[in-house]
C-alpha cells in the first residue's frame, strides 16, 4: 500500500518547487549581502541564514501536508478553527502588530515577524473550495448555495484591506474569484456577484478615498506613469529596477556581480530580487524562474482537470492561481507593467511567511495530485468487476463480459 502511494507522487512537481526554492536561497544571499552589512549592520550572510531556517521549516510544512490526506481538510472540524484562528490573527494586528512597508501587517514572534494575511490565502483557498464542493447539487441557487461563504472572504478582505495592505486585498479576492469561476455556478449567478461587488466596493471606496488616495499610493502611481520624471525620489526603485534588469542582457554580469544591489536598489532580497537575477544571471537566469513557475501552475491545472472529486479540483484551482497571480504581480511591478505592491516573487524572494504558506500549498496540491494518480493507476485495476460466470448444459462454466 505504501508503496503504490510513494510511485503515485508527482516527482516533477516536487523537483520544480525545490529548485525554486533552493535558487532562490543562493539569489538572496547574492542580493543580500551588501544590504545586510550597509543597511542592517550585521553579517554579510544574515539573511541567507534566517531564510536557510525559513527553508528547513517549510521543508517540515510542505512534507507533513503532502502525507496529509487533502479530503480531511474538508471537514468542519477543520474549516471552523482554521476561519476563526485566520480571523482572529487578522484582529490581532489591530493590537499587537506593527508597521512595516507602511502597513500594519505584521506582528513580532520570538525574534522574527509573522504576516497572518498569508496565511489568510491558503485559509480563504480551503474554505471556498470545501464549501462550494459541499453545495454542489444546489450551486446554483443564490441565497443557499452562492452567497454564504462570500461573507468570509469579503470579512477578512476588508480587515486586511484596512491594514492598508490592498496587494494582499486584491490577491485574496482574485484567488477567490477564480474558485468562484471554476465552482461550477452559472453565468447568472456570476454576473449577479459582480454587480454586488461593484455596488459594494462604490461606496466603500468613498468611505476609504483618503487612505486609497494617501501622497504615498498617489506617488507610486506617478512613478508607475513616468519614473524618469523623478529618478532620485518616487521613481528611485523603479529606475533602479530597469538598470539592472538591463545590465543584464542575455549572460549576465555573473553571480556576484550585480551592481544596483550595492546600495541602489532597496530590499533586492524582497521583492526586486527578479531585477538582480536579470542582472547577475541575464535571459537565462529570468527564463528559469519564469518556466518554472509557469510549469508549477500549468500543472496544478493539470491536476485540477484530472481529478474528478470537486474540492481536490478547486483546491489545485486556487493553489495555482495563487502563485500564478503573485508571481505577475510582482514581475508586472518591478518591470513597469502595474504599479508597485509590494508582493514577494512565490520561492524566491526573502520572506518566512510567505514561504511557510507557499509550501504549506504546495504540499496539498502534491497530495491532491497522488490521490488523483493513485485512484487512476490502482483503484481502477483493483474495481474491475470479476467475469460473470455463466453454466452451460453441457456443465462447463464460462466467463465472459457484458
Amino acid at each position: 500500500m505504501l508503496k503504490k502511494i510513494l510511485k503515485s507522487y508527482d516527482y516533477s512537481l516536487i523537483i520544480a518547487v525545490v529548485l525554486l526554492a533552493v535558487f532562490g536561497l543562493v539569489m538572496i544571499y547574492s542580493a543580500s549581502m551588501v544590504t545586510a552589512v550597509q543597511w542592517y549592520k550585521v553579517e554579510s550572510d544574515h539573511f541567507y541564514i534566517k531564510q536557510k531556517t525559513h527553508l528547513v521549516k517549510s521543508a517540515i510544512a510542505f512534507f507533513f501536508m503532502a502525507f496529509f490526506p487533502y479530503k480531511a481538510m474538508k471537514s468542519n472540524k477543520v474549516l471552523v478553527p482554521m476561519v476563526c484562528l485566520s480571523l482572529l490573527g487578522l484582529f490581532a494586528l489591530f493590537i499587537f502588530g506593527h508597521v512595516a512597508g507602511n502597513a500594519q501587517s505584521w506582528i513580532k514572534v520570538g525574534g522574527g515577524s509573522v504576516q497572518p494575511s498569508e496565511f489568510v490565502k491558503l485559509s480563504v483557498i480551503i474554505y471556498l473550495s470545501a464549501v462550494y464542493a459541499k453545495k454542489q447539487p444546489y450551486i446554483n441557487e443564490f441565497n443557499k448555495g452562492v452567497m454564504p461563504p462570500l461573507v468570509y472572504l469579503f470579512l477578512a478582505c476588508f480587515l486586511i484591506f484596512i491594514e492598508p495592505d490592498f496587494g494582499t486585498a486584491a490577491i485574496i479576492f482574485l484567488i477567490a474569484a477564480t474558485i468562484v469561476v471554476c465552482s461550477g455556478m452559472n453565468l447568472k449567478n456570476i454576473f449577479r456577484l459582480g454587480m454586488i461587488g461593484l455596488l459594494v466596493a462604490i461606496p466603500f471606496t468613498l468611505l476609504m478615498w483618503n487612505k486609497l488616495f494617501s501622497p504615498v499610493r498617489l506617488a507610486r502611481v506617478e512613478a508607475f506613469i513616468n519614473p524618469f520624471s523623478s529618478e532620485l525620489d518616487i521613481g528611485y526603485q523603479l529606475v533602479n529596477s530597469y538598470l539592472a534588469i538591463g545590465s543584464g542582457g542575455i549572460k549576465g554580469l555573473g553571480i556576484g556581480q550585480s551592481v544596483q544591489k550595492l546600495g541602489y536598489l532597496p530590499e533586492a532580497h524582497t521583492d526586486f530580487i527578479m531585477a538582480v537575477i536579470a542582472e547577475e544571471l541575464g535571459t537565462f537566469g529570468v527564463c528559469f524562474v519564469l518556466f518554472t513557475l509557469a510549469y508549477i501552475v500549468l500543472r496544478g491545472y493539470y491536476i485540477a482537470l484530472r481529478c474528478k472529486d470537486p474540492f481536490g479540483s478547486l483546491l489545485a484551482i486556487g493553489v495555482s492561481s495563487m502563485i500564478g497571480i503573485q508571481s505577475f504581480i510582482n514581475l508586472a511591478g518591478i518591470s513597469g507593467v502595474i504599479p508597485l505592491t509590494g508582493v514577494p516573487l512565490p520561492f524566491v524572494s526573502y520572506g518566512g511567511s510567505s514561504l511557510l504558506q507557499l509550501s504549506l500549498a504546495m504540499g496539498i496540491l502534491v497530495n491532491v495530485s497522488m490521490f488523483v494518480n493513485y485512484e487512476q493507476k490502482y483503484k481502477h485495476k483493483e474495481g474491475k468487476k470479476q467475469p460473470d460466470p455463466v453454466q452451460e448444459p453441457s456443465g462447463n462454466v464460462y466467463y465472459y463480459r457484458k
